[in-house]
């Protein structure tokens, strides 16, 4: 997992958070890298829409991320999910840009397992 929180942490890019229903139709939306905790999960700040919505009902989840700079260079992780934690300064303490209304807004940690990295292409 040291080898994956490096890499996100020495790379830029757009991040993809793939998911589905429990009857299997998929939602996807943009997200920023994972971060990344001792346990060895990782884990994506979210608000109640479709994709945490999607979290409740199947936990298996992709996350495509191409690296800036052109060509198809990047990753696919599978996760699955875990955990997650609803209490706001535990996520407030683990976010590292804030909005006007993250102190609104009900928001949510989400944890995942790795189950298989991939590269962006092949494989």
């Amino acid at each position: 997992m040291d080898e994956l929180k490096e890499y996100f942490e020495n790379h830029k890019g757009i991040g993809v958070l793939a998911t589905a229903d429990d009857k299997g139709v998929v939602n996807v939306a943009i997200f920023a890298r994972p971060h990344f905790f001792d346990d060895n999960t990782l884990g994506f700040i979210m608000p109640d829409r479709l994709t945490h919505s999607n979290l409740q009902k199947n936990p298996n989840a992709a996350y495509l991320f191409l690296e800036e700079g052109g060509g198809y260079k990047g990753k696919r992780l599978i996760i699955k999910k875990v955990s997650e934690v609803t209490d706001k300064q535990a996520i407030l303490a683990v976010k590292k840009k804030f909005y006007p209304d993250d102190f609104d807004k009900e928001l949510f940690l989400v944890k995942f397992d790795v189950v298989k990295v991939l590269p962006l292409v092949g494989a």
